[in-house]
């Protein structure tokens, strides 16, 4: 080490963070020891130190102090709050990332939960990117505004409606929001105007209510909402919607036109809720659905028929395709299938991937991939999942030699999963 060339060592330098690597270049090179100061990153694995070590705290301590201008920091062992806001004062000035795992304090009842404990976070007025994992946030954190930060995500934590509001109002210029396995948030409220990407994920009965006004949104990722609106003013580009506690009531979009992918996922959808949002996307390019079940009530209901020919000439600029189970099979009628002609095209699609889980209907579930494969112009592959199939059922295994005589045809482009 001693003897590299200052251009090398440097760029080593910059790329080490691990506290227990930089703890071990320090004890074999006399030039790395005197580089220590010059650290910009450090990062305390959490396995880092043996269970309850007394001296953890003062080794972070020591490392921290140690740096002359850090800019990322990232705890994932057990710490002290306490600490945490000694060491976040001293280096107010450099730090422009954090990330802290919090419920390592809980888990090893190091101290006991502290709504306050995240205050001293609000020392870092140059804030650019806030990491959050298991922390309580019952009462709101005392940060004041943060112009700088970018990036915030929060991880399994437990926190309140107004509680949210008042961290986005402390975080106004956001380009990316994440809050993932959180639980207690029954209304939720986001207007940011800088926001591009968004991804939520409630804990709880599905039964959540969400709000965005954010014109610059093109990223969005939501799991665990029944009633969900966004302003008009977007620029959507990926929309993902899923709940697999409880059932979509009502999704408010207006119309999507930039939209190129969008998933929709979950045990039960209000079928008007399907309808809008594939209404609205009717120039997506990739389309997954995998929903199970229809209806207003908490009565899990079948789909009603979905037409061929229409939900294709809807979406004229797929490319990609998947479809599951119940929705598949709802797209397999006799109706729909009886309106094609010769003047029908699915212009752009290349990829489908269709699950199905029974052999009812087998001879219109058939007529459907062929239907496929006849007038879809630039298909490249057809993959068919077999899932969860009954074997037990007298007529699976004369569908299953449907599907693999239809592969066998259709070789060159079908696959069976």
């Amino acid at each position: 080490m001693d003897d590299l060339p200052d251009a090398l060592f440097q760029y080593i330098l910059s790329h080490i963070s691990n506290a227990k690597d930089i703890a071990t270049f320090n004890c074999i090179s006399k030039r790395w020891k005197e580089s220590t100061p010059f650290i910009r990153k450090l990062y305390f694995p959490r396995n880092s130190f043996e269970d309850n070590s007394p001296t953890s705290n003062t080794i972070i301590e020591r490392m921290i102090l140690s740096t002359l201008w850090l800019e990322e920091l990232t705890i994932y062992c057990p710490f002290s709050a306490t600490n945490l806001a000694f060491w976040l004062s001293v280096k107010s000035q450099s730090l422009r990332h954090i990330e802290l795992r919090m419920d390592s304090l809980t888990e090893k009842r190091l101290m006991p939960e502290n709504p306050r404990m995240l205050d001293c976070i609000g020392l870092l007025k140059g804030l650019e990117t806030l990491k959050l994992w298991g922390v309580l946030l019952t009462q709101s954190p005392n940060w004041g505004v943060f112009e700088r930060l970018r990036t915030l995500e929060i991880v399994g934590a437990r926190l309140k409606d107004d509680v949210l509001s008042d961290i986005i109002r402390a975080c106004p210029n956001l380009s990316t929001f994440a809050l993932l396995g959180c639980d207690g948030v029954i209304s939720a409220s986001i207007a940011l105007e800088q926001l591009e990407q968004c991804r939520l994920d409630f804990y709880g009965n599905g039964d959540c209510s969400l709000t965005l006004v954010c014109p610059k949104l093109q990223l969005l990722d939501i799991q665990g909402c029944s009633w969900i609106c966004l302003n008009e003013n977007h620029c959507l580009r990926s929309l993902s919607i899923a709940n697999n506690a409880g059932r979509i009531e009502k999704v408010d979009f207006g119309k999507l036109a930039g939209l190129e992918f969008l998933s929709v996922r979950g045990v039960q959808w209000r079928w008007s809720a399907i309808s809008s949002i594939l209404h609205c996307a009717n120039e997506v390019k990739h389309l997954v659905m995998k929903i199970e079940f229809s209806g207003d009530t908490n009565c899990l209901e079948p789909f009603p028929e979905i037409n061929f020919v229409k939900f294709f000439n809807n979406h004229p600029k797929l490319r990609k395709f998947e479809i599951h189970g119940a929705m598949f099979a709802a797209l397999c009628h006799k109706n729909s299938l009886r309106s094609l002609d010769s003047n029908f095209m699915i212009p752009c699609l290349e990829e489908v991937l269709v699950t199905v889980r029974s052999p009812l209907n087998a001879e219109q579930k058939m007529s459907t991939l062929e239907s496929l494969v006849k007038y879809c112009s630039k298909l490249r592959r057809i993959v068919i999942r077999v899932s969860q199939m009954k074997n037990c059922h007298s007529s699976a295994d004369d569908f299953f030699e449907e599907v693999c005589r239809f592969r066998h045809i259709n070789h060159k482009i079908v696959q069976i999963e």
